[in-house]
């Protein structure tokens, strides 16, 4: 385990002596020591390595105060108990924290460092604030994590890989798996046992161009459904204090992964629609219908009242306001660009301009299919077509949505939000006053 543990040295000489540059003593000649060591060269730090191999390194700096633990593990729990505890146990006398770790070398040498995060741990608050200082230093952002004790969560940081976007990435792929089966069966299967027509060239364009926005709706839809169902649940227990099941805690927490999905797949819809009139077969469709009507010496009058022109047109508006309106939730959910919007900014980019792609989104699909919806030949095998299934998420949660807008329900619940609770005649009186105060 020795081998795993590299670190940093603050000498307390050179930080009380201002004149002279501080020096700093690295444990380690690897790739992530001789990176941090060049980036601390050039922040202005002098830098002076140890290493199993003295002949390749200076000599270590005498008095060291304060042990920077950078080492990781390959993989959770491999050891009994942490590095950063390990290595205090080596030097007793040490003042051991645990950060940094979760740069790497790539970073340290080439990748800028101007607020990228890092974390900190450890039981003496002047380490923490020296190491700190150094972070700074670099460009760092630092968050303090606790005591050392914390040193397993700190260690454990390198080792996930993307962990809120796991219950996101499963939902997407069930979906999209879902909905492709469900598809290829009603168009491409059907097709050919009940017409004995071989579509299956559709499979790769014309059944993703349907399977993406089917999937893109739900998953904005799950965006905003945990959000309804957390305030009737507010509703219901009549105060805010109480926590909120662990599956909708989980839920919530990952809207933001949800959304961000939804957004790729609602581009990746829009790729499609535009490529797909340069398909070979639709091509083929035109010019035969051409040559027929040549043939026949006929033409088709465009008729300036047929309601599948405004349909068509007002189909594809919603659809590219509703694409806009996604592109605009998906900027403000950059870091860079939601901590510049004040919280009531943000809250009304997110809440409300969310609710609104999900209503425009929903009736992009309600028109798609506003003629369809009665014939008997839109249901192949007794099996109701893709696009109806996916309004029905979207639809529930624009009810439950609407539910709570109206006037008593919000007020209930705005009350709730600001602390009342509901509670015994007298103690909702007293209840009352003291958030009125």
């Amino acid at each position: 385990m020795s081998a795993a543990v590299s670190g940093v040295s603050l000498c307390p000489l050179a930080m009380k002596s201002a004149p002279e540059r501080e020096l700093l003593c690295i444990f380690g000649t690897g790739d992530l020591g001789r990176s941090l060591g060049q980036r601390l060269l050039q922040t202005g730090y002098r830098v002076v390595y140890g290493s199993r191999r003295p002949h390749s390194c200076g000599p270590l700096p005498h008095g060291a105060q304060v042990l920077i633990d950078l080492s990781n593990n390959q993989k959770t729990d491999m050891f009994p108990d942490t590095n950063a505890e390990y290595l205090q146990r080596l030097v007793p006398g040490g003042l051991v924290v645990k950060g940094l770790n979760t740069l790497s070398a790539w970073v340290l040498l080439n990748g800028p460092l101007a607020g990228k995060q890092v974390y900190l741990c450890g039981d003496s608050a002047e380490a923490k604030q020296a190491v700190r200082e150094m972070a700074t230093r670099l460009g760092l952002s630092v968050l303090d994590k606790g005591c050392l004790s914390a040193a397993r969560e700190v260690e454990d940081f390198p080792l996930l890989l993307f962990p809120k976007w796991r219950l996101p990435l499963c939902v997407a792929t069930g979906l999209t798996a879902f909905f492709f089966f469900y598809l290829l069966t009603r168009d491409v299967i059907y097709a050919y046992v009940e017409q004995d027509k071989d579509i299956s060239f559709r499979i790769t364009l014309s059944l993703a161009n349907k399977v993406f926005p089917i999937v893109s709706l739900i998953m904005l839809s799950l965006c905003y459904l945990p959000g309804v169902l957390a305030a009737f649940l507010q509703l219901y227990r009549g105060t805010k204090y109480s926590r909120f099941p662990d599956w909708l805690d989980r839920w919530m927490l990952c809207r933001k992964q949800l959304g961000l999905l939804a957004l790729a797949l609602a581009f990746l819809h829009a790729i499609c629609t535009f490529i797909i009139p340069i398909r070979y077969s639709v091509r083929h469709k035109l010019i035969s219908r051409v040559v027929d009507e040549m043939k026949d010496n006929k033409t088709t009058p465009f008729d300036f009242d047929n309601t599948e022109a405004w349909a068509t047109d007002s189909f594809l508006m919603l659809g590219i306001v509703g694409l806009f309106l996604y592109a605009l939730l998906g900027l403000t959910s950059l870091p860079s660009v939601g901590g510049s919007l004040s919280w009531r900014e943000f809250t009304f980019v997110q809440s409300k301009l969310g609710h609104l792609t999900l209503l425009v989104c929903t009736a992009h699909g309600y028109i798609y299919g506003w003629d369809k919806f009665l014939r008997l030949s839109t249901y192949k095998w007794w099996t109701p077509p893709g696009y109806m299934l996916c309004l029905v998420v979207p639809s529930v949660v624009l009810v439950l949505k609407l539910l709570i807008l109206l006037p008593c329900v919000d007020r209930s619940l705005g009350r709730i939000r600001q602390g009342w609770e509901r509670t015994g005649p007298e103690e909702g009186r007293a209840s009352t006053a003291a958030t009125s105060l």
